[in-house]
Order: structure tokens, then C-alpha cells, then sequence
């Protein structure tokens, strides 16, 4: 693949890069630094500093406020996200149920819904897992009901990311049992968090952090007006938005700084040990890891062709994936490596460091090594379970 730029993709590289290293809120780029988690008023203030650019919504059609660039232009701006560690966009709204509305929702829905997806004034949640229900979706028992011009919804929603923090929930729900097959009989609902009978209850992961949540719905009337495209199509319409979720789980650009950062890390020796870069063992797997990442990085380019040609993502999100988060957790286990028995004691309320940043091999490093690696072990899960993408690249990739 040729990865050689013209003089206006470097002049745009070069445009975007300076407005990021002159203008980029200093308080945000500190607290990246040093590992701290940012707040919700300081993500949206983020991702509105994004929409003032123009730069927020970038896989979107022009006619909806994207920002038309071509996939080098978006290869470029993603490199240029993860070389400041810029904080990851909140994916709910912009990359999932955006895209599902303007590609199948009413013209109201596009109206009302889009612009402030746009703007982040709404924040998003996705209520697609349930209690026995996750990986085999289509099992899902939420209900729907059509009452007059209203749904009635009762169930659970589980493993719901972030939805202390919701406006809005976007949901799969059964409105028919009568049907051949699963998948049928499934509609796609988006639901005000304020309505009447809906509770979120936290959920605490193993690393102390309150970032998934279970969601009740208890006789909760919902407009018909909020049905996505037709009703018990739902299935269809989900499977859009995965498939745009899982090209943007790959993360393969902040794996690439994440990478870039460790190996850098590695090269100087930490209170008065030899560097990392003198154990064989630990640089062969750095490499590999390496390699893995280079290979990924080209299936992404291939990808965001496709998805600038009109396309939606293919089986290649499912590769994307599987294949991203494998490496993810791969470079959290060197980081845990790396920092050696300070990465064993860890307690929520060592989060805010009180160490030099660039000092993460050792005493310290237990403040941000271990939690992410204990969080991540969820990434072969979200977005569909790895052992499913493989069946679903081995079903539509191998012909099997």
C-alpha cells in the first residue's frame, strides 16, 4: 500500500497539527498526561472545541454537517489525535445512532436529533446488551408495546457504557414474538433517560471505576414517533451500527502512540536499573506486537476507502475488532510487564498522580498501568465477543 502523501495532505496534516499544538485546551492535554480521567463537562467542552473546527463528525455525509474528507485526510487528523493523547470521542451519538438516523430515519428525526449530535448538547447510550443476553443479541427480551401513539418498554439493559450520564438511549426492543426467525420482530427506539420509569443502577468493575450501568425500564411510555425506519427492522438497522462500532473499538491509532510512548519509555533507564531495551525477551514481544499493529493499520486504510466510496463497513469491521483489541490488551500486559511489582498495588484513590509524568516504568506506574489492564480485559467482549467476529470472518471472509 502506498502511504506516500502528496504536498496537500501534508499541508492539511501540517494545518491540523498546528491548531492542536497552539490551541489545544492545556488543562485537557495535562490531564491526559498524567492518566487522570477527564469529566463529563471537560469531554463535552472537548468535543464542542472539535465542532467549532468543523472536526467532530468526520465519517458523516457533508449534507449532515460532516466534514467530507477523503480516508488519507481522516487517516491523518486520527494520527494527529493520538500523537497530542488527546481524549477518545464519546462514540454513542457521532459514530453509532448518528449514522443510523441519517441513514434510516424520518426527515423529523434527522432535524431533531442530528444537530444536536453535532453540537454534543445530547449525550448518548446504547441499550443493545441484556442480563443473558449479550453476545446472542438477538435473544434480547425488552419489550415494546404499541399503546395508541406510544410504546410501552419493559426490561433490563445491562453493561450499558456511561449511561449515568445519558440524555438519550438507543435501544433494540422486541415488538413482535410472532416471528420465523430471532432476528425478526426487533425495532430500533430511542428513549428520553428522563422518562418515567426508566433507572439506571451502577455498575463497578474490577478496577474501581463506575463506567457501566444496568438500565430499567418499568412501564415506560415512549413516542411511536421514536421508532427508527420500519418497525421489526431493528436487526438491520443494529447491525449498521455495529459494524461502525467495531471500526472505531480498533483504536489502532492510539495503539500506535501507546506503542510509540513504551518503546520510548523502554530506551532509558529508570532509577539506576538497565533499560528495558536490554531484554531481549521484552523488545522480541514489543516487535511482534509492532508488526501485528503495521498489519491492522493497512486493513483499517482499506477500510476507510470503502466507507468513503458509500459503503458501509463489511466483515472487515469484524477483523478490525478482534484483531485491535487483541493488540490493546497485548500492549496493556507490556505495560504491566514493564513496570514489574509496582504494577500490583493499585486503589481508586490513586488515580490523581502525584509523579513526574514521563516517568511510568516503575514506582508510580501502579496508578495507571494496572487499572487500564484489569478495564480492558472487556475489550474482547464489547461490540461483540471476539470468538463471534471470528465466526462472522470465517462465514463471509473464508466462504466456510
Amino acid at each position: 500500500m502506498n502511504l506516500t502523501f502528496s504536498e496537500d495532505e501534508l499541508r492539511f496534516r501540517d494545518d491540523v497539527r498546528k491548531v492542536f499544538d497552539e490551541e489545544f485546551p492545556a488543562d485537557l492535554r495535562e490531564f491526559r498526561d498524567a492518566g487522570v480521567t477527564i469529566s463529563r463537562d471537560d469531554q463535552i467542552r472537548y468535543q464542542k472545541w472539535l465542532h467549532e473546527r468543523g472536526w467532530f463528525a468526520i465519517n458523516w455525509p457533508v449534507e449532515y454537517g460532516g466534514t467530507g474528507w477523503t480516508p488519507v485526510q481522516k487517516y491523518l487528523f486520527m494520527q494527529e489525535l493520538a500523537r497530542i493523547n488527546a481524549p477518545d470521542i464519546v462514540p454513542f451519538g457521532v459514530s453509532m445512532v448518528g449514522p443510523v438516523i441519517y441513514t434510516f430515519g424520518s426527515d423529523e428525526q434527522k432535524e431533531r436529533f442530528l444537530p444536536d449530535i453535532l453540537a454534543s448538547n445530547v449525550w448518548w447510550c446504547q441499550g443493545y446488551s441484556e442480563p443473558g443476553s449479550g453476545s446472542d443479541l438477538a435473544s434480547l427480551k425488552t419489550r415494546a408495546d404499541l399503546d395508541g401513539d406510544h410504546y410501552v418498554v419493559n426490561g433490563t439493559k445491562t453493561w450499558t457504557t456511561l449511561a449515568q450520564f445519558a440524555d438519550w438511549i438507543f435501544c433494540l426492543v422486541r415488538t413482535s414474538s410472532d416471528v420465523a426467525r430471532r432476528q425478526e420482530g426487533i425495532s430500533f427506539l430511542l428513549i428520553d433517560m428522563q422518562t418515567p420509569g426508566v433507572t439506571v443502577k451502577p455498575i463497578i468493575t474490577i478496577e474501581g471505576e463506575h463506567e457501566v450501568n444496568e438500565v430499567h425500564f418499568e412501564d415506560v411510555r415512549v413516542p411511536a414517533a421514536n421508532l427508527v425506519g420500519e418497525e421489526g427492522e431493528g436487526w438491520t438497522y443494529g447491525k449498521v451500527l455495529l459494524q461502525h462500532e467495531r471500526t472505531n473499538i480498533a483504536a489502532v491509532h492510539y495503539s500506535k502512540f501507546r506503542i510509540d510512548r513504551l518503546r520510548a519509555q523502554a530506551e532509558r533507564p529508570v532509577r539506576g536499573a538497565a533499560p528495558l531495551t536490554e531484554d531481549r525477551n521484552f523488545m522480541r514481544k514489543l516487535a511482534a506486537v509492532e508488526v501485528e499493529l503495521r498489519a491492522l493499520e493497512f486493513t483499517e486504510l482499506r477500510t476507510l476507502a470503502a466507507v468513503a466510496s458509500g459503503k458501509a463497513p463489511g466483515p472487515e469491521s469484524s477483523i478490525l475488532k478482534f484483531v485491535g483489541t487483541e493488540i490493546q490488551q497485548a500492549i496493556d500486559e507490556l505495560y504491566v510487564e514493564a513496570a514489574g511489582y509496582y504494577a500490583l498495588p493499585f486503589v481508586p484513590e490513586q488515580y490523581a498522580p502525584d509523579f513526574a509524568v514521563d516517568e511510568r516504568i516503575g514506582e508510580g506506574n501502579e496508578t495507571a498501568s494496572a487499572p487500564r489492564y484489569f478495564n480492558f480485559r472487556k475489550a474482547s467482549i464489547y461490540g461483540g465477543s471476539n470468538e463471534i467476529q471470528k465466526n462472522i470472518v470465517s462465514k463471509h471472509v473464508l466462504g466456510l
